[in-house]
């Protein structure tokens, strides 16, 4: 079940923190991944070792998402040289917490610029050679607090609130392509971010999740595999929440 054998997938962020575990969990899965970041590449050295520890292939794809020119390109030049482009999963994203009267423009150009520009630029590229095939799967990494807010995150959470709406017009726009497209929301996941925070927010964070537990990044990982699978395959249009009950 859930396998992703002979599909070419591209995750942009994918050189650490969340991305880093998607690129291992859909390489596992029988995917050929392409991990797709502006970070210098020996910081994704150690997914691609991570990668061929689990017994999958993976390369580096060096790019900046929010530049559109450089974006199509790329996209297009990894579609000639394997033949197909399956997947894409929109995780490149950026954090800028201030409440909303330290709001600076350069925060919302910028939060805007990456986490919603990137997620459409991407998805115009990959849309082609997906509408030609009769099949894809487009996955925008969202977050808990697009649908429920939360202080000191006025740009990042308009930002992932934006994907939601991002994810459903390209549902409709292309089901009859065969492209499925999904969100997945994570809500308090233990990643280099999260444990940055202060000891006392976690707890108060921890407070507000039934399963009362951290989530890890493989949570995460094994929805967007699921989704990506052809047992996903009725699925568009939605959110899958993967935030142990913080928000339902």
């Amino acid at each position: 079940m859930f396998r992703l054998d002979d599909k070419v997938a591209v995750v942009t962020g994918g050189y650490r923190g969340i991305g880093r575990v998607l690129c291992v969990e859909l390489a596992r899965a029988g995917a050929h991944v392409v991990a797709v970041d502006v970070l210098e590449p020996p910081i994704g050295e150690q997914m691609l070792a991570d990668v061929r520890a689990a017994g999958g292939s993976a390369e580096l794809l060096p790019c900046d998402v929010t530049d559109h020119e450089a974006i199509g390109d790329a996209f297009h030049a990894l579609y000639k040289r394997l033949g197909r482009l399956d997947i894409l999963i929109n995780n490149a994203g950026i954090a800028r917490d201030q409440v909303l009267l330290r709001v600076s423009p350069e925060d919302l150009h910028k939060t805007l610029a990456v986490n919603v520009g990137g997620a459409v630029f991407c998805s115009k590229a990959a849309i082609r050679p997906m509408s030609r095939a009769k099949t894809g799967r487009i996955i925008n990494m969202a977050s808990v607090v697009a649908e429920t807010g939360n202080p000191g995150q006025a740009a990042y959470a308009a930002s992932k609130a934006a994907l939601i709406g991002l994810t459903k017009t390209l549902a409709r726009e292309y089901a009859s392509r065969g492209v499925t497209v999904n969100a997945v929301g994570p809500g308090f996941i233990d990643t280099d971010m999260t444990r940055m925070l202060p000891e006392d927010a976690k707890q108060l964070m921890l407070q507000q999740i039934p399963l009362g537990r951290v989530g890890q990044p493989h949570d995460v990982a094994a929805a967007v595999v699921f989704l990506c699978s052809d047992e996903a395959s009725y699925i568009t249009g939605q959110v899958l929440r993967v935030n142990g009950g913080m928000y339902m």
